[in-house]
């Protein structure tokens, strides 16, 4: 298997609908052993009954806004793996309101907040587990398109995501002397907790499905996969990048349309065989 004797630790997953969920069991089937964290009691209810059925046995508390529980992670995970070979980091969060209206209207406090936890919990953790990373490690975030384009409701997310992005680059730089890779997948729009604060969503979904090349959406499950590739040795030679993993859809320009009935109607299967 892909990744038997490799262990981990994967942060964020929320439950069994979530991208990092599909990222645990793609390296599960693999035969990764890695740690899950939660974020607080009320996740933790969902979060312990995954780590039971992927065989998880360490699940540590982590809230990525306090310095001292990703101190006190570092130190279990020392004391209970001595070290390990990778890490997911499957972390974002914005308030509510910064992701509705317009962008021009973000408060500093939702902007604050947004770059803290989505951005740079990844620097604070990459640098307070250098310790026990090993060499040859593996880092891997979750961005997505809106990083790099415009997303309608993603606002400040966006901006955070290229920030990520960009930090995925001189993370790269910093530690790839040390043999420690880091990387970002771009996944298309899935149906998760955290997709559920981002208004008209059930459209993006069916404009996603509609363009992409591949003419659908992806799942958690392609997404896992893709992942367990960047954490494995497969993508040794590969750091700095971020990977799509969206069925093609950020390599569009343009939406096919025709008109009927007085409105514009995406028609894009209708041009395969022209």
């Amino acid at each position: 298997m892909i990744m038997n004797g490799k262990k981990g630790l994967i942060i964020g997953v929320a439950n069994n609908k979530s991208i990092a969920y599909g990222i645990a069991k793609a390296c599960k089937a693999q035969g990764a052993d890695f740690a899950l964290t939660f974020l607080n009691e009320q996740l933790e209810k969902r979060v312990r009954p995954i780590a039971e059925e992927l065989g998880c046995e360490y699940v540590y508390e982590l809230d990525a806004s306090k310095p001292e529980q990703i101190d006190a992670l570092k130190d279990s995970i020392e004391k209970d793996f001595g070290k390990i070979d990778f890490v997911v980091h499957a972390v974002a969060f914005a308030p509510k309101e910064a992701l509705e209206g317009q962008y021009v209207n973000t408060t500093k406090e939702a902007f604050r907040i947004a770059m803290e936890i989505s951005v740079y919990s990844l620097v604070e953790i990459t640098q307070k587990l250098l310790p026990v990373l090993s060499e040859n490690s593996s880092v891997v975030t979750l961005s997505y398109l809106g990083a790099a384009k415009v997303i309608p409701h993603y606002n400040v997310m966006g901006v955070a995501k290229a920030a990520l992005e960009a930090s995925v680059r001189y993370l790269a730089a910093d530690l790839g002397p040390k043999g420690i890779r880091v990387n970002a997948i771009s996944a298309g729009p899935i149906k998760t907790l955290a997709a559920s604060g981002i208004g008209d969503f059930r459209f993006i979904l069916k404009w996603n499905e509609a363009n992409s090349p591949l003419r659908k959406n992806v799942t958690i499950e392609e997404v896992g996969n893709s992942t367990m590739y960047l954490l494995s040795d497969l993508s040794s030679g590969v750091t700095g990048e971020v990977h799509y993993v969206d069925a093609g859809y950020s390599q569009t320009a343009m939406a096919a349309v025709e008109e009927v009935d007085g409105k514009n109607v995406m028609v894009w299967d209708s041009y395969k065989n022209q």
